[in-house]
């Protein structure tokens, strides 16, 4: 009998951890959620996102980083799209989002939407939908985009400093960061793929170049001809400046950001660190080898895996007015 006991016990604590688990990592995200309620949604958000990026294509980078650094602080909720207020600095103001651009092609978006379907699209699933559009226009893969998350009410730059990768981090601090998250040293390698779009101020990466250690010098892991060629664009103290992430197709979403780590030329630490961990060279070596073989499915997926983390479904959180603002 006690025993019997015990193992009811113990069932019931299995089905709790499985019960928090599933809401910590997408559970109650579907397909088509808004198919009864606002069916036409998906639509106007591929249509309102296309005459953003078919006039500004160097928005689709912004547009995907502002989707991964709003999951990666609360989770997949909208916070990175609120305003600070009096009481309160949001976000946006933490250094690591001060570049962060696109909020205009959010809000443009969540107007469209609200003209038609009011009160019932949430800003973060608008968020997810753009970054894929954004992607998709670039050449880059399809993915299906489960929805139904709602809006967070809380948004705090001392928590975007904490929880978002540094461009400086090692491969250590990058797996704890990611696994974390909930998210794979697969995820990680593929993640780090998206950085084959999108442009970079020399301020992230110009310790490489002129000062690695403190000694005036640089960094051994970055090549010596890239070097070079960097040094001509970003000078000393340079907080201006911005250069190609992937130069020659850092507008085509492809697997070039691959061949490019293998030569040693990711412009930051983080980059560089993907050499330094047996899974995710691998990786790096596979994509070079195959000309991304399967680059764009993994992508995908990780995406995919990504847009669950700490997801708030249900009556959670709220379906806020405006994406800048708490209702």
């Amino acid at each position: 009998m006690a025993t019997l006991k015990l193992l009811s016990v113990l069932f019931l604590q299995l089905v709790v951890v499985l019960f928090v688990s599933d809401l910590a990592n997408g559970y109650g995200l579907q397909l088509g959620f808004y198919k009864k309620t606002c069916p036409n949604a998906e639509d106007i958000v591929r249509k309102t996102t296309a005459q953003y990026i078919s006039r500004a294509p160097t928005l689709a980078a912004p547009l995907l980083r502002l989707h991964f650094h709003d999951c990666f602080v609360r989770g997949c909720e909208g916070s990175v799209l609120l305003n600070s207020t009096k009481n309160n600095q949001a976000e946006k103001v933490a250094f690591p989002n001060l570049s962060l651009r696109g909020f205009q092609v959010i809000d443009g978006v969540k107007s469209a939407v609200e003209k038609v379907c009011p009160g019932v699209v949430s800003c973060a699933d608008i968020l997810a939908l753009v970054a894929r559009d954004a992607v998709l226009m670039l050449k880059g893969p399809f993915w299906e985009v489960p929805t139904g998350r709602r809006d967070g009410r809380v948004s705090s730059a001392n928590e975007a400093l904490t929880n978002l990768p540094p461009p400086f981090a090692n491969i250590t601090q990058l797996k704890t960061m990611f696994l974390g998250k909930g998210l794979s040293v697969k995820d990680l390698v593929v993640l780090s793929g998206g950085h084959t779009i999108g442009n970079s101020h020399c301020s992230s990466f110009s310790n490489r170049l002129y000062n690695f250690t403190g000694k005036g010098d640089t960094d051994p892991k970055l090549d010596s001809n890239y070097i070079v060629k960097l040094k001509s664009k970003c000078k000393p103290g340079d907080l201006t400046t911005i250069v190609e992430m992937d130069p020659g197709s850092f507008k085509t979403f492809d697997e070039d950001y691959y061949t490019l780590v293998a030569k040693r030329r990711g412009l930051f630490e983080s980059d560089a660190a993907l050499l330094d961990d047996s899974e995710t060279k691998a990786y790096v070596k596979l994509q070079t080898a195959t000309y991304g073989s399967t680059f764009l499915k993994d992508f995908s997926e990780s995406m995919v895996n990504m847009g669950k983390i700490q997801v708030l479904t249900g009556m959670a959180g709220e379906i806020r007015k405006h994406c800048a603002l708490v209702n």
